[in-house]
């Protein structure tokens, strides 16, 4: 990926790697970093979107990935404890034979303490939230060497009412408060029944309208993506499918075999009375995988449009009913200044992508993806959306973090990194633009 907001030479590699085997050696680790000044950059998987694990001022890379157990698994109270270096696709590996699974699923096979860090969330994030909402402690490495435990050592409640929520305030917080080293995960049972679907309509407006009209019905629905005419097109072309080249939703649904059936026939009637096609039906675990494989593979598809270009993803998320409204006018942007952008969302959320497709040779083209990406984050701003949905804000949204929240409630956020990381150890030049000296 190339970061297009960002000159290239900003992105630098670390001095060091060290790769810890247990918290105890991050720890004693961080206690040398901490008495020489030296920046600490924790590294998981490398599957993040906005430069948070480029070592901007050098230092020392935590690679984490030598810490892969899975940790005090309760089947009977639905959660797990994962090191950093156990992946989402490896815990659900380790949970086949159990009936259970973690379902939130950005796509990548990350890590999940660096889906933790970095609030991420997916196509699921609709029927079962985001880390947020599914993460119920946390185990951290402040910058001077100390070890946390957010909600207790140990403990893992269902709910808590106790204390300030610190286990919230390091979810996205991108390594610029402390190093993740275990994250004890909420478990779903697995679904009796699980049925995907495709729904082709005649305009955007009918797809998002069937979108919140599914949602205003009741229907728990487990899935819901929204692929535009160019994104649709492109995943036909590289995933040999057939699908008509229109406005698309992907639908899911998970539970009982009779829940399933219900939700289907108030789904259909739904899309039906909003102009939409007949579902094509994939019922199958094969055909399923088949069709989310097309799904997660937009970026691989949107590359394809142009051999030998770069990609870059925009993250904005607005609130649904102004959703419609800004995909029609950021296609009228993206026509009108000339630029490749196939568009894929998890529309159940107002959360919508441009796959950014762009040359890296060419400086002029470049220029007009970064004025497009601004225009599009401050008219999601400007629609009560945010900058950025689930990939963070990294290096290349801080100045629109700053116009999102406000002068006041980043001293807030300062002051918090101020506290826990005086030295400007951790992570430094994410989120939270360098201090003046």
């Amino acid at each position: 990926m190339v970061d297009v907001s960002l000159p290239r030479s900003r992105c630098h590699p670390p001095d060091v790697v060290v790769f810890p085997r247990c918290v105890d050696e991050v720890s004693a680790l961080a206690k040398v970093c901490h008495n020489h000044h030296l920046p600490i950059i924790p590294f998981g998987t490398g599957t993040g979107l906005e430069g948070g694990v480029s070592a901007v001022k050098g230092g020392v890379c935590f690679s984490l990935r030598n810490m892969d157990q899975v940790l005090n698994l309760h089947q009977e109270d639905f959660d797990v404890t994962v090191e950093p270096g156990v992946t989402r696709k490896a815990l659900n590996a380790y949970l086949r034979d159990t009936g259970l699974w973690f379902p939130v699923d950005p796509g990548a096979d990350a890590s999940l303490c660096g889906m933790a860090a970095t609030s991420a969330s997916g196509t699921n994030a609709v029927r079962y939230g985001t880390m947020k909402e599914n993460v119920i402690n946390l185990e951290v490495v402040l910058a001077d060497g100390t070890i946390i435990h957010t909600a207790g050592k140990g403990r893992r409640p269902r709910k808590t009412s106790a204390g300030y929520n610190l286990t919230n305030l390091f979810v996205g917080s991108e390594g610029t408060l402390g190093i993740i080293t275990k994250t004890t995960l909420r478990l779903y049972g697995i679904p009796e029944a699980m049925v995907s679907a495709v729904c082709s309509f005649p305009s955007i407006q009918a797809a998002v309208d069937s979108t919140v009209q599914i949602l205003q019905a009741g229907v728990p629905i487990a899935r819901i993506e929204f692929l535009d005419d160019v994104m649709i097109n492109a995943c036909n072309r590289f995933s040999s499918l057939s699908y008509p080249v229109t406005p698309t939703l992907f639908l899911e649904f998970h539970g009982s075999v009779q829940s399933v059936e219900e939700q289907v026939n108030t789904t259909e009637d739904i899309t039906q009375s909003n102009g939409g096609s007949d579902f094509q039906w994939a019922r199958d675990a094969e055909t399923r995988s088949r069709l989310w494989k097309a799904r997660h593979d937009a970026w691989y598809a949107a590359l394809a449009l142009r051999p030998g270009c770069k990609a870059y993803s925009t993250d904005v998320c607005v609130p649904l009913s102004r959703l419609p409204e800004i995909i029609v006018k950021t296609k009228e942007d993206l026509i009108e200044n000339r630029l490749t952008g196939p568009i894929a969302g998890h529309v159940g959320d107002g959360n919508f992508h441009c796959l950014m497709v762009v040359d890296p040779n060419d400086p002029e083209e470049q220029h007009r993806v970064v004025l497009f990406t601004e225009r599009l984050a401050r008219r999601a701003l400007a629609m009560d959306g945010t900058c950025t949905g689930e990939h963070g804000v990294g290096l290349g949204k801080r100045t629109l973090l700053y116009e999102e929240l406000g002068p006041m409630t980043m001293q807030v956020m300062q002051s918090l990194k101020d506290t826990l990381d005086p030295n400007n150890l951790m992570n430094p030049g994410k989120i939270l633009h360098p201090r003046e000296p």
